[in-house]
């Protein structure tokens, strides 16, 4: 679910204009699951844009707040939203912890980074949904710590099926920035893509497995 309608238009607008999102129908991008894609998304390239930045940790942190509180502390998931989620929980003045994709095999063996206590809560941040399933498979490194997981807000979702199952599966609230929606309708209005586009990126997200440019 998108935390605001004018706040989805406007991170796409951005995500668009930084190159974090690029949409290329024509000459698809091949995905390490060999899923040919119309869109490509590198959210870690807003840290280096420092307006952008702050008004992505500024709008998370302000819903996380209006929503939750304030939590104990802030939960990364690595490696992709640990700049973003370390912004967040400074702008709210919490402790900041990451989940690594599985425990260390040497020193302490440590899956959770950082300070934490059992049974404090935390909010998730996380930089993009596709699936879903390494989001909550550091949601579910949290719960086995006696962690208490409030919810999740990310910066952006493919908009998935299989997330939206994945998540109601877990009973964790997803929030996000921005969506592909919405990233559709910026881009067909800011004349980002051709209207001729718009049909063959619109049918993408529905069946990503089998989709093609055909």
């Amino acid at each position: 679910m998108i935390i605001d309608k004018h706040i989805a238009r406007q991170a796409a607008k951005v995500l668009l204009q930084i190159n974090a999102i690029k949409l290329n129908p024509k000459e698809p991008f091949t995905w390490a699951s060999g899923w040919k894609s119309p869109i490509y998304c590198d959210n870690r390239i807003i840290l280096s844009f420092p307006t952008i930045r702050n008004y992505v940790r500024e709008e998370m942190a302000k819903f996380i707040e209006q929503h939750y509180g304030k939590p104990d502390a802030i939960a990364g998931v690595a490696t992709g939203a640990i700049g973003i989620g370390m912004l967040v929980a400074e702008y709210l003045g919490l402790p900041f912890i990451y989940v690594r994709p599985e425990a260390k095999g040497h020193g302490r063996q440590n899956q959770i980074e950082g300070f934490i206590e059992s049974g404090q809560n935390v909010v998730v941040v996380e930089d993009l949904i596709s699936t879903g399933k390494s989001s909550l498979n550091a949601v579910k490194a949290l719960k086995a710590a006696n962690i208490n997981v409030k919810g999740m807000v990310a910066i952006f979702t493919y908009g998935f099926k299989i997330a939206d199952t994945n998540f109601k599966t877990e009973d964790i609230a997803l929030h996000t920035l921005s969506n592909y929606e919405n990233l559709l309708a910026e881009a067909s209005q800011s004349k980002y893509i051709a209207e001729d586009q718009l049909k063959t990126l619109s049918t993408w997200n529905s069946n990503p497995q089998e989709w093609n440019v055909s």
